[in-house]
């Protein structure tokens, strides 16, 4: 773990004092402090993390009735888990009696869930089955003391999860992305890779590197060679503008070049992010691979390469880059204040047969090394963020226009839930 000197006088008059300053600059960088202050992070995991929507697994990782994957997010942990009815459902880790965890194992399958501690025994749908010698407590409602649910919706194969039982739907804003994401048909498509990467820096430094491409000209040779987001749109446009004429008819999908953004401040509920947009591959490259040429069988419905990749964000942590023979998804998840795990998984086509129809290290080459890349310029970016003489500059209005936006619901949502000085 990557160790910081952290403000050990740190204090909610302070926490406001550097947002309301930092709020007053709304075209620059954050202040070092948001990424040293443990209270910060605090106040990051109750108000921004665990009330947003986030991508869990996908519903082929747990086929089968009693199948689960743990989330680690934070020090907390959820079980997703393929319930007797078939459906999927998401509950808290924690017994319900004194707070062990009732499953260990990342993965697995089980009839039950029981707490190793005293032996209660929950259901797969976390509701309470027994507890050891509560027939002396005359008051004991075993209805009551379930495991605590957590909201879970399943949108086109994906599974998101919500620890506000009050967060707003989300399914509905899915579906303004409907046309050109089911084109890949996700729901039956299959998991060909997943890799967790450790990066020890604070999440946001994480998140910020992936949500502008200012840097990808000068760190990403490989990427850069494909992509035209590495541009401004001026050098761009002529490509992707041709892209965007011919889309739909090449790849035979109604919608495959829509455009829809309402992400953060603009989303239509709290955490409940939706974007997609198709931008252009150079001449010559067709997809995210090595060398720009296909490595699997085209997804879904696609008919032919149109020279282009779908991007997507569903929530404030989760994204996905679809080319048409493969689809890559991105989740940053916080772990501590210096730690973040970035899992990255690469779908194919649900028939496509593994050194067949494609090679694993050739479909994933691209952004397993890209993902490097980041986590080397990411680990520079915190050492010089902690450091006390860092002073953050201007952000770029196009390159760094995403990031500015969620910079933006950063400050507001934590000032609103800045609780008032006590000291």
């Amino acid at each position: 773990m990557h160790l910081i000197a952290t403000h050990v006088n740190d204090s909610m008059a302070e926490l406001r004092t550097k947002l309301v300053a930092d709020s007053a600059q709304p075209g620059r960088a954050m202040d070092p402090y948001f990424y040293r202050s443990h209270l910060v992070h605090e106040l990051e995991l109750e108000h921004l993390i665990f009330k947003s929507w986030i991508y869990a697994l996908h519903a082929s990782e747990i086929p089968e009735t009693g199948d689960y994957q743990l989330l680690e997010i934070g020090e907390d942990a959820l079980i997703v888990v393929r319930c007797e009815d078939g459906s999927i459902r998401a509950m808290h880790n924690i017994c319900r009696h004194r707070g062990a965890r009732v499953c260990e194992q990342q993965t697995g399958n089980r009839k039950t869930f029981v707490c190793p501690y005293h032996g209660w025994v929950y259901e797969l749908d976390g509701s309470l089955k027994a507890a050891r010698e509560t027939h002396v407590m005359p008051d004991f409602d075993s209805t009551q003391h379930g495991l605590k649910s957590v909201r879970c919706v399943d949108y086109m194969g994906l599974v998101f999860v919500n620890c506000d039982p009050d967060a707003g739907d989300f399914l509905g804003p899915l579906e303004n992305i409907r046309e050109p994401l089911g084109a890949y048909d996700l729901a039956n498509a299959k998991v060909a890779h997943r890799h967790t990467y450790r990066i020890d820096a604070n999440w946001k430094l994480v998140l910020e590197n992936y949500l502008e491409c200012y840097h990808c000209a000068t760190s990403h040779r490989a990427y850069a060679k494909l992509h035209t987001f590495k541009d401004l749109y001026e050098k761009s446009a002529p490509i992707v503008e041709a892209m965007l004429a011919r889309s739909d008819e090449v790849t035979g999908v109604d919608g495959m070049s829509k455009h829809y953004t309402k992400t953060y401040n603009d989303a239509e509920s709290f955490g409940a992010c939706v974007h997609t947009m198709r931008y252009g591959l150079y001449d010559g490259f067709v997809t995210g691979s090595q060398d720009g040429q296909p490595v699997a069988p085209l997804m879904g419905k696609i008919k032919d390469y149109d020279g282009g990749a779908g991007d997507y964000q569903m929530g404030p942590l989760s994204f996905m880059l679809n080319y048409p023979d493969h689809c890559v998804l991105y989740r940053f998840l916080p772990r501590s204040l210096t730690a973040t795990d970035a899992e990255v998984v690469w779908f194919v086509r649900g028939d496509a047969v593994e050194g067949a129809d494609y090679n694993v290290d050739e479909v994933t080459w691209l952004w397993h090394h890209t993902t490097l890349e980041d986590e080397y310029i990411i680990m520079r970016n915190s050492m010089g963020v902690n450091s006390r003489f860092f002073d953050p500059g201007p952000y770029h209005p196009e390159f760094e226009a995403t990031l500015k936006h969620f910079v933006a619901w950063y400050r507001k949502t934590l000032l609103a839930n800045c609780p008032p000085a006590t000291d």
